[in-house]
C-alpha cells in the first residue's frame, strides 16, 4: 500500500503539473482542433498528461508496487490498460461534470478527480491487472507444473 501510494502519489502530482502546463501555457486555453475533431483544453490537456504519464505509471506499478505478480507482462499491460480505459471514463466525466456544471477552475477539477479514481484505480489494479496467486494455488502450481 505504502509503495502504490509513492509512486501513484508521485505519477499524479506529475500528471497534475503536466496537465496545468499544457492547459495554461501550451494550449493557452484554447480549443485543441485537429481538423476532424476538436478537444475543449481541459480535455486535451488531460489526454496529453495521460498519454505521458500512463507508460510511467504501468512501469512503477509492475516493478515496484506489485512486484509478485505471476502475470505475463503482455497479460499485466492489457489488464492496466483496461482499467487505464475505465479511469480515462471516469475522469472524463468528472471533469466535465466539475468545470462545465459545476463551473470549478480545471485544476482544481483535476486534483478532486484524481482522488475519486485512485481509489478505484488501487483496488483494480491490486486485484485484477498485477493480481498474485495465493499460496494453495502457487504450490499446486510448483507440483504439478501443469496448472496456470
Amino acid at each position: 500500500m505504502y509503495r502504490y501510494a509513492a509512486c501513484g502519489g508521485s505519477t499524479t502530482v506529475l500528471n497534475i503539473f503536466i496537465y496545468f502546463i499544457t492547459y495554461n501555457f501550451i494550449l493557452k486555453k484554447q480549443v485543441l482542433d485537429l481538423g476532424f475533431i476538436a478537444f475543449t483544453p481541459h480535455i486535451a490537456a488531460f489526454i496529453i498528461a495521460f498519454c505521458i504519464t500512463f507508460p510511467l505509471g504501468f512501469y512503477l506499478s509492475m516493478y515496484v508496487v506489485f512486484q509478485g505478480s505471476h502475470l505475463r507482462r503482455r497479460i499485466q499491460l492489457i489488464r492496466y490498460f483496461s482499467i487505464a480505459l475505465v479511469c480515462i471514463i471516469l475522469n472524463y466525466i468528472l471533469i466535465k461534470f466539475f468545470v462545465e456544471t459545476m463551473k470549478w477552475y480545471p485544476t482544481p477539477s483535476l486534483i478532486f478527480t484524481a482522488g475519486i479514481v485512485i481509489f478505484f484505480s488501487y483496488i483494480s489494479q491490486r486485484n485484477f491487472s498485477f493480481k498474485r496467486t495465493n499460496q494453495f494455488q502457487a504450490g499446486t502450481t510448483k507440483t504439478s507444473g501443469q496448472l496456470k
